[in-house]
């Protein structure tokens, strides 16, 4: 579910890794304006000067760290592929009752945070874009390299076996090549109505959220034992 089918962007990666504590807190600021620019205005608005000044630093060192442009959308983008690979790990180790939020405090693990399995993991990611309106921009925009839009695809995949994973313990659905098939399915739909939702309305428009929790929830349940 993400920010993949990019435009190209030939800069690259980062010039150099910053090795010492005052260069990695520059770094943090440049990519922390460039996310604030990305929620507020959009991708349109980025330029290398923008995002200096609103990170109050000289143009000159946001080179020293980044070719241009491109490559600091690709490091913003790198950063909500990571938080939305710690999500999935989240939500697979509280399905299996291992992670924090996951019991109800009589020890069994479940709580009523898993009747419902699917509007569990949707909640989970609208919460996430809802958080962070700059990757909403960005998966609007597809300002993203090739090599970022693979590494999108490969977050997807991370995001369907983990899907998978919940399903097969928390729903009763038996695991399988079958399963397989329709979590790839069904996180394409996903995506595709996430995007649709978000683009009605910053939020998600709530009437498509609910749609799709209602279309997932059929869709899924086919796939349990009769």
């Amino acid at each position: 579910m993400g920010v993949s089918r990019g435009l190209a962007s030939p800069e690259g990666g980062l010039r150099r890794e910053p090795r010492q504590a005052r260069s990695r807190a520059r770094l943090a600021q440049i990519l922390a304006a460039a996310d604030a620019i990305l929620a507020a205005e959009g991708v349109e608005a980025l330029t290398v000067r923008r995002i200096a000044e609103r990170a109050g630093v000289p143009v000159g060192s946001l080179y020293q760290f980044f070719p241009g442009k491109g490559s600091v959308v690709d490091a913003v983008a790198r950063a909500y592929i990571a938080e939305f690979d710690a999500a999935v790990d989240g939500l697979v180790s509280s399905a299996a009752g291992g992670g924090a939020g996951g019991g109800d405090g009589d020890g069994d693990g479940d709580g009523g945070l898993w009747a419902d399995p699917v509007g569990r993991i949707i909640d989970e990611f609208v919460a996430l874009y809802r958080s962070h309106p700059g990757y909403v921009a960005l998966w609007s925009g597809r300002h993203l390299s090739p090599e970022l839009a693979r590494a999108d695809e490969a977050n997807n995949q991370l995001i369907a076996a983990g899907v998978r994973r919940v399903l097969a313990t928390r729903a009763g659905v038996a695991d399988g090549p079958a399963l397989e098939l329709a979590v790839r399915v069904a996180v394409r739909a996903a995506d595709a109505l996430l995007q649709y939702a978000f683009a009605l309305s910053p939020a998600g428009d709530e009437a498509v959220l609910a749609e799709l929790k209602k279309l997932l929830r059929l869709y899924l349940a086919s796939q349990a034992p009769a």
